[in-house]
């Protein structure tokens, strides 16, 4: 009785922690009343707090529509920081159902998709964190902003590691190394590499591990971040005991755990604790343990964190089982149950399948969870295959017919290209491709060469939509081998193959640029046969002396 109510006080202080407050206040009178002198107030509230580095001023006529989503995403984002994650969704939900449409906005409802992907990962509701993730990447994506992706492309690993699919996460947090590579933002790559440290634990590859997580914690530490480098050795822990390293493993624990708690982080102190509990069990101290694993299990119960709650559930039942405490065990073992069942609703299956692996005991189960598993594995699957595959086929139709049509337009776009290579003189520069005019007069053209040059120029263009363009798949479409397409092409056109090539693929893309607006530019890049955006940009740059975005903004 007297461990339930501490438990139950526990709740309490932490739902008084997460609601009493001046900035709290200040989000329910907005709620209650949304005008600018309200929203005015929560923003000097949190310049007060130093929680932003200058208050957040409207201009006049501001529609309230973009201050409610100002508002209500810094609300949010306010209420993850202090780790109440229900109230983070909630009011990052409300902020996304406000947020204007139009370019302008597409900052702010990023930000506002990121902050609920966070806030779902940590409720254990993979689905929607999944779905918020990716949609934030798309925005960030579209945007080109190198640390801007790299941010979402994380939170994508993250959402794959807690769904127990760390193999796919570890492809999202390798791409989002190299963007951030790109935008040179050290505290960024810190992050990454704590991040890179997590799920090559949770693959098991626990040196590639270690090394990331002294990389985050070095980085860390040069950039003075106190926190930060705790939360890095906590990383490191884990790697330690992947590496059965239990001494130096508890070893850090216990400078991380009291720093935790001194700091006020509940949850980073619940995590640790049930690391520290893991490590000291199997050390076979299972007393020691117990603390550890009660105190993880109340932290996250307060919190709501099931996905971590049930690890603390796990520990401590077999602890206390381990030594004789049978009915406290058995209280564990069916509040276990009772969290397992909650986490169908939540989670994949694989991801409980791992859990009841872990436990691997016939004691451990009910009688009908093999059963149970087994058809909501299959219907999982099922739904998810179906889903899955009406998707990618609609995906694929869609943009099968928008390319079809594209095409199509530029087919009959092909006779300007025609035309240009059949009057001008044998000799070329790169002025042609910023619409200067040639050096030589245009002459006549046997019709041999002009007859080449079209079929050359039509297989180039038919080539764009169907594979990879090369001077041996031209060749052998015109029953030449490449090196009499070679000196034939460069007789006519003092060009060689690739460049020639490189002029068609130009001009298509400045064709595509001048009269498809509703095309991104990672979308003219596949168009032109490009494998990916920076090597687009880069061509082009080198062709017309500015980049993709510049030509469209001139």
């Amino acid at each position: 009785m007297k461990k339930l109510l501490s438990a139950f006080l526990f709740c309490i202080l932490l739902s008084v922690t997460a609601w009493a407050g001046p900035v709290e206040d200040a989000v329910a009178a907005f709620d209650k009343n949304p005008t600018e002198a309200h929203a005015a107030a929560f923003f000097a509230l949190l310049q007060q707090e130093e929680y932003t580095d200058e208050p957040v001023v409207f201009a006049p006529g501001t529609p309230m529509g973009e201050i409610s989503a100002n508002v209500w995403y810094w609300a949010g984002d306010w209420y993850y920081n202090l780790q109440d994650y229900p109230n983070a969704v909630k009011y990052g939900e409300k902020a996304l159902s406000v947020v204007p449409e139009g370019d302008a906005s597409e900052q702010v409802k990023a930000d506002c998709l990121n902050l609920l992907a966070l806030g779902y990962v940590r409720l254990s509701d993979f689905a929607k964190a999944a779905d918020y993730a990716r949609q934030c990447y798309v925005l960030d994506e579209k945007s080109g902003d190198a640390d801007r992706i790299s941010s979402s492309l994380n939170t994508i690993a993250g959402i794959y590691m807690a769904g127990d699919q760390p193999e796919e996460g570890e492809k999202y947090i390798l791409r989002a190394l190299e963007y951030a590579a790109k935008a040179d933002n050290p505290p960024r790559m810190a992050v990454l590499h704590g991040m890179a440290s997590e799920i090559f634990h949770a693959e098991g590859k626990d040196e590639e591990a270690l090394k990331y997580a002294d990389m985050a914690f070095e980085e860390e530490k040069a950039l003075g971040r106190e926190y930060q480098a705790v939360v890095r050795l906590t990383q490191k822990a884990s790697a330690l005991i992947g590496l059965n390293r239990w001494n130096e493993a508890e070893a850090l624990l216990e400078k991380v755990i009291p720093y935790f708690k001194a700091v006020g982080d509940v949850h980073s102190q619940g995590i640790a604790d049930n690391k520290m509990g893991m490590t000291v069990m199997a050390l076979k101290r299972y007393d020691d343990a117990i603390p550890y694993y009660r105190e993880a299990a109340d932290i996250f119960a307060a919190i709501q964190d099931p996905y971590n709650e049930i690890q603390a559930r796990r520990g401590l039942y077999e602890c206390l089982w381990r030594t004789d405490q049978k009915k406290e065990a058995n209280d564990e073992f069916y509040r276990y149950n009772d969290l397992r069942d909650s986490l169908y609703k939540v989670a994949s299956a694989e991801s409980l399948a791992k859990y009841d692996a872990e436990f691997g005991n016939d004691w451990l189960r009910l009688e009908n969870h093999a059963e149970r598993q087994a058809r909501i594995r299959i219907t999982l699957i099922a739904l998810a295959v179906t889903l899955l595959a009406v998707l990618v086929w609609w995906l694929m139709h869609r943009r099968n017919r928008r390319q079809a049509k594209i095409n199509d337009e530029l087919n009959e776009n092909i006779r300007d290209l025609r035309e240009k290579y059949s009057q001008l003189h044998i000799h070329y520069d790169n002025a042609m491709l910023t619409n200067k005019a040639p050096q030589d007069e245009a002459v006549d053209m046997p019709q041999a060469h002009r007859e080449f040059l079209e079929q050359t120029v039509d297989i180039i263009n038919e080539l764009f939509s169907k594979e990879s363009v090369s001077v041996e798949t031209i060749s052998q479409r015109m029953n030449m081998s490449p090196y009499q397409f070679r000196q034939r092409l460069q007789s006519i056109t003092g060009e060689t193959p690739q460049s020639f090539i490189q002029t068609v693929r130009m001009r298509r893309a400045r064709y595509l640029l001048d009269n498809h607006p509703e095309l991104n530019i990672s979308e003219v890049s596949r168009l032109c046969a490009y494998g990916d955006v920076p090597s687009f940009t880069r061509a082009f740059k080198n062709a017309f002396g500015m980049t993709p975005s510049k030509y469209l903004g001139r």
